[in-house]
């Protein structure tokens, strides 16, 4: 299964590309700060994972081993060799799977926000599982709107909404078709050693919000101490999508790191 992608080619012919993947309940879209500030150095390929954007229409089952296998795809089908990684949270996450996988694909990764890739931390079953209830019985409509108002991810937009553009985020996640919230198939199982990280040679950034959820600061930090070349950021103000609610500061962190 190949996942819906875009390309952005404003750069030169012979740019080197950036890939970007976005969490749950995004889409390309969430990365259009990044897009509009790195595409004239670097060729752009936007991916959406299944179930999400120009992968709505995916069947399931929706699990790190399927999004990777769907990333992975678009990758090949776009006519990628070689690329700079950047994911957010979910997105992240298949940085981490397919970087073990495929590390010839790599020039750096870039990772906000990642979960190990195979797990599942309690903050995350927490909003998922809260999400899937409230699809089952209220519908998705009503889900989308929990997730956004009561699930830990947004709390910082949710605080300053015009600041951190909450209301476009709304939007995207109102485009959401929260296939993967109702989905009862079982995702594949994701055999993950904590020591893979530790072969990977290519240098690597992660990042997240100083306000991000303790689950997400704790895994950053674990895959910094596992990865040789990682280095680790906190984002001052910031919460579980720093990239999205304070993209200045993000964007030049990550130029300094391509750099």
């Amino acid at each position: 299964m190949t996942a819906g992608y875009e390309t952005i080619l404003s750069a030169r012919t012979d740019a080197p590309w950036l890939v970007m993947v976005h969490g749950m309940s995004q889409d390309r879209r969430v990365f259009s700060a990044q897009t509009e500030a790195f595409r004239d150095r670097f060729k752009i390929l936007l991916i959406d994972l299944p179930g999400h954007g120009l992968s709505g229409e995916s069947a399931g089952p929706f699990g790190h081993h399927e999004f990777t296998e769907a990333v992975a795809d678009a990758i090949t089908d776009a006519g990628v060799q070689r690329c700079h990684y950047w994911g957010t949270h979910t997105g992240a996450t298949v940085g981490l799977l397919l970087a073990t996988r495929a590390p010839a694909l790599f020039a750096s990764l870039i990772l906000e926000g990642p979960v190990m890739p195979g797990e599942t931390p309690q903050s995350v079953a927490a909003a998922i599982g809260g999400a899937r209830r409230v699809a089952a019985k209220e519908g998705i409509a009503a889900a989308r709107d929990w997730w956004f108002t009561s699930s830990p991810w947004f709390q910082v937009m949710r605080a300053s909404p015009v600041d951190c553009r909450a209301l476009e985020h709304r939007g995207i996640i109102d485009d959401f078709t929260g296939t993967p919230w109702l989905s009862s198939e079982t995702p594949a199982t994701v055999a993950f050693k904590d020591e893979a990280l530790k072969t990977l040679t290519i240098a690597a950034l992660v990042y997240n919000g100083e306000h991000d959820h303790a689950d997400f600061l704790a895994t950053s930090k674990r895959v910094a101490a596992l990865i040789p070349n990682c280095k680790r950021q906190i984002i001052p103000g910031g919460g579980a999508f720093a990239a999205w609610e304070f993209p200045e500061q993000v964007n030049k962190l990550v130029a300094d790191f391509l750099d």
